[in-house]
């Protein structure tokens, strides 16, 4: 004989089951379970955008993502990678690309830019004891670069393939360049270095690394002129999230309109005013 214990024992254990069936059959929100804890910024040590150290990660984009998290009520994660790898790393590994990325038509095959965050372009750079000498600027970007690469027949210059600092992208090869081919490491920063160690008369260097490399080696470098016409920087999005892009372009419009943008670019580029001051004027 089942005892009046056991009976209520039976149906409160029923009730469990029923509760628990129940609650796995309710459909759960594919937005709440994906909801992330941290923004995943995935970066490149360069310039002075991103530079990792023994005290962690620190540069212009990083204060700019880190700034962005909070916004959002996140945490900050920060996810390193290499030239080879970075667009493949949206959206599994990151939700974001920052580092002082070139808005380049070939990457835009690949992600979804942010408006502009910083002025850029190419420019010719040789050492101060080169033959090669700096243009005089005409005030018209197109004839400057024109001018430049016609300087370039029989002079060698260093190249890193599938970055904004390929030489092919300029057609260099036309004008009888020897192009020579950097690939001692990753890093765009090393290129100024390889240059003055004598692996080409001069390099490709966007205009962010090549105002670092003037004020870190002051009297023994000097700028021959653009390769290319001016370009933008900005902050790469998956094509995936739209969403989290539109809110980047808003908080980022707040944060230019406050001023505090451009005081964070005078804490890492504190020259660039002296080439761009009217990017940094556009509202």
């Amino acid at each position: 004989m089942i005892s009046f214990t056991d009976k209520i024992r039976e149906k409160f254990l029923q009730v469990i089951l029923l509760v628990v069936c129940f609650s796995s059959s309710i459909p759960v929100s594919s937005s709440i379970a994906a909801a992330p804890h941290a923004l995943r910024h995935v970066g490149i040590d360069y310039a002075n955008f991103v530079i990792p150290g023994p005290d962690g990660v620190k540069g212009l984009d990083v204060e700019l993502i880190q700034l962005f998290a909070k916004h959002l009520g996140l945490a900050y994660e920060w996810v390193p990678a290499s030239w080879s790898n970075v667009f493949a790393s949206l959206p599994k590994k990151g939700d974001l690309i920052a580092n002082g990325l070139t808005i380049l038509p070939a990457r835009e095959q690949l992600v979804v830019f942010s408006r502009p965050t910083f002025p850029t372009g190419v420019w010719l750079v040789a050492k101060a004891d080169s033959h090669m000498k700096p243009i005089l600027p005409s005030g018209d970007i197109i004839q400057d670069v024109e001018r430049v690469k016609r300087t370039l027949k029989g002079h060698s210059v260093l190249s890193m393939k599938n970055t904004c600092l390929d030489s092919t992208l300029y057609g260099l090869d036309a004008y009888g360049a020897e192009i020579r081919t950097f690939e001692d490491s990753e890093n765009l920063d090393d290129m100024a270095i390889a240059l003055l160690d004598g692996a080409a008369e001069a390099t490709l260097l966007d205009i962010p690394d090549a105002l670092i490399a003037l004020e870190k080696w002051p009297g023994e470098i000097k700028v021959i002129g653009p390769v290319s016409e001016y370009q933008k920087m900005g902050v790469a999005f998956s094509k995936e999230n739209p969403e989290l892009l539109e809110k980047f372009n808003a908080f980022f419009k707040e944060l230019w309109r406050s001023g505090e943008y451009r005081n964070m670019v005078e804490k890492y580029y504190p020259t660039v005013f002296l080439y761009f001051e009217d990017f940094f004027t556009i509202d």
